[in-house]
């Protein structure tokens, strides 16, 4: 317990957390575990089955390095139907009122978008306990659904949503912001500047590694017939927010050329695409592969000659491709498929350690890999020295957490630290 700072009570709601694979537990988990580190008495709910494999059950309590977890039942049933996740979020959010009701202490709470409206129950519990209250926005709706044309601006639902939304906002002591676009979105909600703070998700170090491994002795490329091969990979969720039909197109082109494979590692929406096109073009140069498990998420993203990013054009500020950290931290080239000015556009043209490919540029997709792989090893592994360089001195995980945790003890509880991660 570090001096002055007590056995101060921080709850986090959400749904997804460690050893879930979803991102957002896993950034959740990665402050949980540093707030306790500091000497709070760390309180998660989070959800008993997967987000994406209700099959998955994990401990219904479990201490993890200091921070206490308690995963309720009935809280997921999968992204497949939308009724049940309806209902798995609702059932979720009510165990959630009635924990921090009647939790016997809390001095502050943090919550994400991970159920998107949990920010509701947060709002509602630091009202009545009095208590200050943070949120991480990791993406924002209505403006996704309204983006990929699934709502009308001026429908019911939409403005429901807005209207909770700009409740969350107003209620929030502080609003974290994944980049300076998502942070002129919600600026444009309200002025919220004095409490908004710009902080980008980061690599997990810890299940990454350095990238340094040869890919000739990689076990995962011996694993899928990737030896020899020159890997052009996307990992993560597949998403209408993230289109991959340019790329899909270009493995299309390039199916009768043996050097290329395309792998397609991960889950979500957008898989069926993925899946679709190699059975209907018969791509032999193609591989769609799920999630991977954390301790073998190094040799998976090592395997990449190259890595995809992927941002529709609609979705700058509304979402944010965290997937180029885990690219940047085992030292490959980048891929970028999307619009520019935007967070990942803004990196590339700056450092120079990948290159960008407008969504629909198919010839462009096909000039850009074909760069790449002609490019000697020696070429593209500077290029990744350089995205892993970018992470050390600004981006990772220690600078990032560190400041986002600071920030936190800040507003929730009073206290000015220097992060120590």
């Amino acid at each position: 317990m570090l001096p002055g700072r007590g056995r101060r009570t921080l709850v986090i709601f959400s749904q997804t957390f460690v050893p879930d694979p979803a991102a957002v537990g896993q950034y959740i988990t990665d402050v949980a575990i540093e707030m306790a580190r500091r000497g709070y008495d760390v309180r998660v709910f989070a959800s008993g089955r997967g987000y994406e494999d209700p099959s998955a059950k994990y401990p219904r309590r479990e201490n993890l390095q200091g921070v206490q977890i308690r995963r309720f039942p009935f809280a997921s049933f999968g992204k497949k139907n939308l009724l049940l996740r309806v209902l798995g979020t609702a059932v979720f959010q009510l165990q959630c009122l009635m924990a921090g009701l009647f939790l016997p202490r809390v001095d502050g709470i943090f919550f994400s978008t991970s159920p998107p409206l949990v920010g509701v129950i947060a709002s509602f519990i630091g009202l009545l306990r009095r208590v200050p209250i943070a949120y991480w926005a990791m993406d924002l709706n209505p403006d996704q659904l309204i983006a990929l044309g699934k709502l009308k601006p001026a429908s019911l639902t939409a403005r429901f949503l807005e209207a909770v939304n700009r409740f969350i906002l107003r209620r929030s002591n502080l609003i974290i912001a994944l980049d300076r676009f998502m942070a002129d979105r919600l600026l444009k909600r309200g002025n919220y500047r004095d409490k908004l703070m710009v902080a980008p998700p980061w690599p997990h170090d810890d299940n990454i590694g350095s990238g340094q491994d040869s890919t000739a002795t990689n076990p995962f490329r011996e694993r899928h017939g990737l030896n020899g091969k020159f890997v052009v990979m996307y990992s993560g969720n597949h998403s209408p927010s993230n289109p991959l039909t340019t790329l899909l197109e270009a493995a299309v082109r390039l199916k009768d050329e043996p050097d290329f494979r395309f792998l397609f590692v991960g889950g979500g929406h957008g898989k069926k695409e993925v899946e679709q096109y190699i059975r209907q073009h018969n791509l032999q140069n193609a591989v769609s592969l799920p999630y991977q498990p954390l301790p073998q998420l190094e040799h998976s993203l090592s395997a990449a000659d190259v890595h995809v990013v992927s941002l529709g054009n609609e979705m700058v500020g509304i979402i944010h491709p965290c997937k180029i950290y885990g690219a940047m931290a085992v030292r490959r080239p980048i891929l970028f498929f999307g619009p520019s000015p935007s967070h990942v556009a803004d990196l590339l043209d700056k450092h120079q350690f990948g290159l960008t490919v407008a969504h629909g540029n198919v010839d462009g997709a096909v000039a850009a890999i074909r760069q790449l792989h002609d490019r000697d090893a020696s070429a593209r592994a500077t290029m990744g020295s350089i995205g892993r360089q970018v992470l050390e001195t600004s981006l990772s995980q220690r600078i990032l957490c560190g400041q986002l945790c600071d920030r936190l003890e800040e507003t929730l509880f009073g206290i000015r630290a220097s992060s120590s991660l």
